[in-house]
């Protein structure tokens, strides 16, 4: 991890996460954080030990179902999958995410005369 790399802000990492998952299918710990890693073209560092407890806050909310399996390394894994909750509360950070960046690209923008 370089010292330009971003770090991912409190309060972003279930939207992450839910949208990571939203493509359907489902992946374990290690495949999400890989998967943010290149989708942020390598900008965002997620951490494990920020990832895991909010994959449980969300499997208790009952944003994410999830089941344990073999993972492709042969090891035992938990595997996350979307659920109907998890889609609507996607689409609501969705939506809470686009008023935020609008929000701040106006402040962030110099207005033209």
């Amino acid at each position: 991890m370089s010292d330009d790399t971003l770090t991912v802000l409190k309060g972003t990492l279930e939207f992450l996460t839910l949208r990571t998952l939203a493509g359907g299918g489902e992946m374990h710990g290690f495949q999400i954080l890989e998967w943010l890693h290149r989708a942020t073209r390598e900008e965002l560092q997620v951490e494990e030990g920020a990832l895991y407890p909010a994959l449980h806050r969300m499997e208790k909310r009952g944003w994410l179902a999830a089941r344990w399996a073999t993972s492709e390394r042969g090891r035992r894994a938990k595997y996350y999958r979307l659920t109907a909750a998890g889609r609507r509360a996607l689409a609501q950070e969705e939506e809470r995410w686009a008023r935020y960046v609008t929000a701040v690209a106006r402040i962030s923008r110099p207005q033209e005369a």
